[in-house]
């Protein structure tokens, strides 16, 4: 990319991604040396996940009155703050986990604020023309720092956590530096709304009214959903194929490389045609190789079947987040993207107790059969449902203006309509 804005925010980007990887990776081994208890495991996640949840969709709405720029600078400022309260803690000799789950809470609060803010920023720092490559090039150097964050991370463990959290800190702090020199995408005009309940929830109102985004995003909800049976490799590893945790870390790997070769071929030949189809291909394509992992017995064949998985998911990502940005006008997109942001986190955290909980039902196996092929009904059912979606040939236009006005005008009404019903209702008789 020769644009130099983006190469800013995509080098913050990374180095904010790899410091994340390996804070999460060392923070894991630090709690359960800690503790010795996989439930702290688990509130490492929720602590940051509870946070998320509550303020993304009021995040949306801040990314849509502010500078976007300043937000992710200041979302980066706090995650390096959070890892040097972890250094801290770390130093004065940690003896308990809560302390812990609650830096981790400023963390999913920064999350919160700063993935709706940088999928909106992301479309004001290309031309239109460029930004299917843009996201292409994005995810896979993303997809670079989930494989290489969490073995850098485990490997400088061995100094210590203190030094892992070190580390980390000036990673993220380098990545605030950069995003703080990205120029472009502050200055977009922003249409200073009051902030009420009808404009934070004025992105979800938007997707219900594109059945192609609202296809889009719930597609890739259930997909994930029912599909998130990676959650179990430890599962496979140890009791199914014995490989080992050398053999965990392969597998764990192996879905972010084939999402990273797929987004690489997705920069050198985007899709420009039969978009509904690639998506639709894509979801099934990772429904059959989640089958695929879940009846293996060769890690050969479990690893090939990973890679695969990962690369149908890229596609699907690619298209879906596409078909939002291009749709979307710009002073609604931070809402918007927070209302994807809902999606993407939920079909994360859930989909992967749903099948913890499904394994725990009929043990791991069958849960995994039975994910993969959920998976491949949704694409079929989803195809059905969103018929606008399954035909979809070209990538659509941004909705003007006036249409998001008459959204939100409707909107209105729909809303005194409702308020005079209940009025009348309550009136004595």
């Amino acid at each position: 990319m020769t644009h130099r804005d983006f190469r800013r925010y995509l080098a913050g980007r990374l180095a904010g991604a790899f410091g994340a990887q390996m804070l999460i990776v060392a923070l894991g081994f630090q709690v359960y040396q800690l503790t010795h208890n996989p439930l702290d495991l688990g509130l490492i996640g929720l602590s940051q996940f509870l946070p998320f949840v509550v303020l993304v969709l009021p995040a949306g709405q801040v990314a849509d009155r502010w500078d976007r720029r300043r937000i992710m600078a200041a979302c980066y400022a706090g995650l390096t703050l959070c890892a040097l309260l972890l250094l801290a803690l770390t130093l004065i000799g940690l003896t308990a986990a809560w302390p812990i789950f609650a830096v981790m809470t400023i963390f999913g609060v920064a999350r919160a604020f700063s993935m709706p803010t940088g999928q909106a920023l992301l479309p004001n720092l290309v031309p239109t023309e460029h930004f299917g490559n843009a996201i292409a090039v994005t995810s896979s150097t993303g997809q670079i720092a989930v494989i290489a964050g969490p073995a850098i991370g485990g490997l400088l463990y061995i100094a210590g956590p203190e030094f892992v959290y070190a580390v980390v800190a000036v990673m993220i702090g380098i990545g605030t530096v950069l995003l703080l020199g990205v120029e472009g995408g502050g200055r977009t005009e922003r249409v200073r709304e009051p902030v009420t309940m009808r404009t934070v929830l004025s992105g979800v109102n938007f997707v219900r009214s594109r059945p192609v985004v609202l296809g889009s995003i719930s597609l890739d909800l259930f997909a994930v959903l029912f599909g998130g049976a990676t959650a179990l490799l430890p599962v496979y590893a140890a009791d199914i194929l014995h490989v080992g945790s050398v053999g965990l870390g392969i597998l764990r790997a192996a879905p972010a490389v084939g999402a990273a070769v797929c987004a690489g071929v997705l920069t050198a030949r985007p899709v420009t045609r039969h978009v509904g189809a690639w998506m639709f291909g894509g979801v099934a394509v990772f429904g059959l190789s989640t089958l695929v992992f879940g009846i293996s017995t060769s890690f050969p064949l479990t690893l090939g079947a990973l890679v695969v998985l990962g690369a149908a998911d890229q596609v699907s990502v690619y298209v879906r987040h596409l078909l939002v940005q291009l749709t979307t006008p710009d002073v609604i997109r931070g809402r918007v993207s927070a209302v994807n942001a809902v999606f993407i986190g939920a079909s994360n955290e859930l989909g992967e107790f749903e099948s913890g909980v499904t394994a725990a039902w009929w043990t791991t196996v069958p849960a995994v059969i039975v994910g993969g092929v959920a998976v491949m009904a949704v694409a079929g059912i989803w195809s059905w449902l969103f018929p606008s979606l399954r035909r979809l040939d070209r990538f659509p236009g941004q909705a003007s203006a006036d249409e998001v006005r008459d959204l939100l005008e409707a909107d209105d009404e729909d809303a005194e309509r409702q308020a005079a019903a209940d009025g009348s209702s309550a009136a004595p008789e």
